[in-house]
């Protein structure tokens, strides 16, 4: 057997690995949601990684689907019921895990954006601080610290519920809420004047979350799953996912995003 013969059946083996083997099931349209999230997604221009990854799953897979944007909240109750097929950039936790599958494409730390008049310089001193009220966006869960303040907070009647982070931002800056959770798909904001003189940053010490293609249960066969899987998957592995996420961040922002 020749080397060149070896060498390109190794080729053909590894676009195996990289494309989807088993064509995805396409017999009927599926049904994808995106929430509006800084970088993730703007409604607005209609641009964001999470469209982007909809985007060339869509063309890889060759289904046909149906894409909304919704609120977060409203797309996990979806998910769980099965009347949405997908989301993005979820995470998982016990409970989403009795009812959706995941399918990880980059993992992020959290932060506390905090006000500076505060003067909170660790997060323990924000939850000992009891006239503090911290924001949150309805239904969104984060790293294990940051999830343990907001139950704490919760409990004790700190919490401040909204749909998004433009809302979020707003009351900060009004000094409704003294902090709020954000990730580096919100660090361009920060860059706003506004905002930039009255915050400050805190970082959670946990470990990156990973976050991924959300798929239902109940509306996806076991098939389906390792399908969609795949193609995630596949872009991973080929670099795809990679340079959709250096369209927004620096090479190295994006390669420690990706790889992990």
């Amino acid at each position: 057997m020749s080397v060149r013969f070896i060498l390109a059946l190794l080729i053909w083996l590894s676009h195996l690995g990289f494309a989807n083997a088993d064509p995805v099931d396409c017999s009927r349209t599926y049904t994808l949601a995106l929430h509006e999230h800084g970088l993730l997604y703007a409604a607005d221009t209609d641009t964001g990684i999470d469209k982007d990854v909809a985007d060339e799953l869509i063309r890889r897979s060759g289904c046909k689907v149906r894409v909304s944007l919704m609120p977060r909240a409203r797309i996990w109750q979806l998910i769980e019921s099965g009347a949405l097929d997908f989301s993005l950039s979820g995470i998982s936790n016990p409970e989403r895990d009795r009812f959706a599958d995941f399918a990880w494409y980059f993992s992020n730390k959290y932060y506390l954006l905090v006000r500076k008049d505060t003067e909170v310089q660790a997060l323990a001193d924000f939850e000992k601080k009891d006239k503090l009220q911290l924001g949150v966006i309805r239904s969104f869960r984060y790293s294990e610290s940051a999830n343990r303040l907001v139950d704490t907070l919760q409990l004790a009647n700190r919490l401040s519920q909204a749909g998004g982070l433009a809302p979020l931002y707003q009351t900060l800056i009004q000094g409704r809420i003294q902090g709020m959770i954000i990730e580096p798909f919100d660090f361009p904001m920060l860059e706003e004047k506004r905002i930039r003189e009255v915050s400050t940053i805190i970082k959670f010490n946990d470990p990156p979350v990973p976050h991924g293609l959300i798929m239902s249960h109940k509306s996806l066969s076991a098939t389906q799953l390792v399908q969609w899987r795949a193609l995630v998957n596949g872009m991973r592995a080929d670099g795809s996912m990679r340079r959709i996420f250096e369209k927004y961040f620096t090479p190295e922002v994006a390669g420690a995003l990706v790889n992990f």
